[in-house]
């Protein structure tokens, strides 16, 4: 008896813990890419760029392919009302795992995001990993709207394209954490989109361009390519940068890709004046010689080095002095660097933090060394008379 009940309790358990409740993957919109915009009445403009199954593809003969994405928009007051009038017009549950990058327009961006931040901070659905980004000119959704060649789905390039950490490649996690630390502001990258040549109406391939600067949430300033290559290495993230020199007295240029880069900041504090001092070592390899110079020479190298270290030293020094006078922010966390090293000093100075930082001396130095001349060694296309040794 007592044998038959067990069979008949396990196999009840059984038949009650299948799936009862799952959602079927033909009953799911993949959200692959989101976009912020400040509507014309003051409320959040929201978008989605959603992937469009292949099996939903269709059209067989000789009729054109269909688009592999479509883009829903819709307004609310806030970000979750905005979702829930876009799920309204989807036939299909929104998925936001899949998604691999939001765009936040500069109009939204100036205005604060704190709104839209304030979702991803408190949904569990949604993926700290998730690329952030500001969209220079026109609407965010323009992004999502826009076409790639190499991808079905746009929103993979750029993912790819963050991947690669050519510029600033900010997510969630980052933006979150730079946000609630003391003493650094929060950056992240900048997307544009150019128009089509033929018909600039319309909307053309999109391009990294350069990186955003924010105070607490707000959007302070955008930096170009240039400053972005220079504000990565004084936040210790440059990875594969290249650095061009002009040698006026060889009549050509020089250029590196750095593979290896440090950075060590120090500080002198008397009183009310601070010093900072930011020490940048590389090591790369030339790829580029335009002059006359034998590169394999040890005093050739010693004369590129130093060229190459000058134009880095602008470079930085330039970047550095736009956030702090221009921006009035800290991204690079000069601030964070006295709150674990000097923590007394910086008890003192963390409440005029904005003030004391925009008055504090930055001295910048550069050290590079050639690893390598590589094919840039001495120019194949002069005679050996005309090669300087």
């Amino acid at each position: 008896m007592k044998r038959s009940l067990r069979a008949c309790l396990l196999l009840s358990a059984w038949l009650l813990s299948g799936c009862w409740d799952r959602t079927e993957i033909n009953d799911l919109a993949f959200i692959t890419g989101s976009a912020f915009d400040l509507a014309d009445n003051g409320e959040y403009l929201l978008s989605l760029q959603i992937a469009v199954p292949s099996s939903s593809s269709g059209g067989s003969g000789g009729g054109s392919p269909q688009q592999k994405f479509f883009v829903l928009s819709a307004t609310g007051k806030n970000a979750n009302e905005a979702f829930e009038r876009l799920q309204k017009k989807s036939s299909r549950k929104l998925f936001t795992a899949h998604r691999s990058v939001i765009f936040v327009g500069k109009a939204l961006g100036r205005q604060g995001i704190n709104g839209v931040l304030d979702v991803f901070a408190h949904d569990p659905r949604q993926r700290l990993r998730t690329y952030i980004m500001v969209v220079k000119g026109g609407e965010a959704r323009k992004v999502l709207q826009s076409k790639y060649p190499f991808d079905q789905v746009p929103m993979e390039a750029v993912k790819e394209m963050e991947g690669q950490q050519s510029e600033v490649a900010a997510n969630l996690r980052d933006f979150f954490m730079s946000a609630s630390s003391l003493g650094i502001d929060p950056i992240m990258g900048a997307i544009a989109v150019e128009p089509e040549d033929k018909d600039p109406g319309k909307t053309g391939l999109f391009k990294l361009a350069g990186s955003a600067v924010f105070k607490e949430t707000k959007m302070v300033g955008l930096l170009d390519g240039d400053e972005t290559d220079g504000l990565n290495w004084a936040t210790n993230h440059m990875k594969n940068g290249r650095i061009n020199a002009e040698l006026p007295q060889e009549q050509g240029n020089v250029g590196i890709l750095v593979t290896h880069a440090e950075r060590e900041i120090t500080a002198d504090i008397q009183g009310d004046r601070i010093r900072f001092t930011l020490l940048l070592q590389g090591k790369g390899m030339l790829f580029e010689n335009n002059t006359k110079l034998d590169i394999t020479r040890p005093n050739n190298i010693a004369l590129v080095e130093r060229a190459l270290e000058a134009t880095a030293e602008k470079q930085v020094q330039d970047v550095l002095r736009k956030v702090q006078k221009q921006f009035d922010a800290d991204p690079v966390g000069f601030g964070l660097f006295l709150h674990q090293n000097k923590p007394k000093q910086w008890k003192t100075l963390q409440k005029q933090w904005g003030r004391s930082f925009a008055a504090a001396e930055i001295k910048v130095v550069v050290k590079l060394t050639i690893g390598g001349a590589g094919m840039a060694g001495p120019p194949l296309q002069w005679n050996k008379k005309e090669i300087r040794e």
